[in-house]
């Protein structure tokens, strides 16, 4: 009886093994890096939603800090208000993350075979990165015009001190009806306002954060670079230095995805219609510091996402078994 149930775990063991084994080594990419961006996100979901708020400033939020927002969020939204939008955040980083960690691999072989003057240096990680985070940009940035759109609606407080009745934005019932609506507004092209900034912001800073934790790792003794601790430490700093240069252009971004119900709460300043234009609108209306709204909650954020995301990404790749990165230029591995 023993044996019998032995013999069946083995199989069972061996049937798991070849299935990881036949798997390209992209898919493996893809799933690992997938899983990263669910497992980071998920975690720090509230403190992206009191981000987008800082960021947007609504009614009720706008002379408000992170704890205090905190609290009139959970008052007027309950716990799970803290998760709103989280679903349409974790369906755009599931394949942003896995595009983003594939996508860089590929192009990285890619630079390493087609341009061997560049060398096998961080500014390979640099190129490599911006090309990666353009592309995930590009595929996933619906879902991110939902996800913003979806954390930025806050339940109404009823009546304002004048007496007359306040909607904050009419309320949307997820993900399918953020879609609908925007396409009525506009068609396709309004599903990627906000693009420009998007692109702007992520090829620098993609690019920076593989540019410099590759540049921190290399100042590392040889024995300390295995260390989990010192990945996760370089990955975040990485993430801060390249966060913070960009920043400004995350807030552009997500103003010029809230405007439109902005507008339809009456609250809107000059409309805003390009990354320049919306830099300068945001200085003259609302001073030089709402270009850095929420971005000391970020600083609070990226350490754990960043954490989990890297520790996650390790983890899947060893369970399914994804060679070592290529150090030098050859053919890229296409199949395990």
């Amino acid at each position: 009886m023993v044996s019998s149930q032995g013999s069946t775990l083995t199989s069972a063991a061996d049937v798991n093994v070849c299935v990881v084994d036949v798997l390209p080594v992209y898919v493996k990419e893809l799933i690992a890096g997938g899983a990263a961006g669910a497992f980071s996100k998920t975690a720090v979901a509230p403190l992206e939603r009191v981000k987008i708020l800082l960021q947007t400033k609504p009614e009720g939020f706008k002379s408000l800090g992170i704890l205090q927002s905190l609290k009139k969020l959970k008052q007027r939204d309950g716990i799970l208000g803290f998760y709103k939008g989280n679903g349409a955040s974790v369906l755009r980083i599931v394949p942003y993350a896995a595009l983003h960690f594939m996508t860089y691999e590929r192009y990285r072989c890619w630079i390493l075979n087609n341009y061997t003057s560049l060398g096998t240096g961080p500014i390979v990680d640099l190129l490599a990165g911006s090309a990666a985070g353009g592309t995930a940009v590009l595929c996933t940035y619906p879902l991110d015009l939902a996800r913003t759109k979806l954390a930025y609606q806050v339940r109404s407080p009823g009546q304002l001190g004048s007496g007359l009745s306040f909607e904050v934005q009419p309320a949307y019932g997820g993900i399918k009806d953020v879609f609908r609506s925007v396409y009525l507004q506009g068609g396709v092209r309004s599903l990627y306002r906000g693009v420009g900034p998007t692109l702007i912001g992520i090829l620098p800073y993609a690019g920076l954060k593989f540019y410099i934790y590759e540049e921190l790792k290399n100042q590392v003794p040889e024995e300390y670079k295995k260390s989990v601790i010192l990945r996760l430490s370089c990955g975040a700093l990485a993430g801060l230095l390249g966060q913070t240069l960009t920043y400004p252009l995350d807030v552009v971004r997500r103003q010029m995805q809230v405007q439109s119900q902005q507008a339809l709460n009456q609250l809107s300043g000059p409309h805003i219609t390009g990354t320049a234009q919306g830099l300068s609108t945001i200085i003259h209306t609302q001073g030089w510091r709402q270009l850095f709204a929420g971005l000391s909650l970020n600083y609070v954020k990226v350490i754990p996402s960043v954490a989990i995301g890297f520790t996650a990404y390790d983890t899947m790749k060893s369970l399914l078994q994804v060679p070592p990165r290529e150090k030098t230029a050859s053919a890229p591995a296409a199949v395990a």
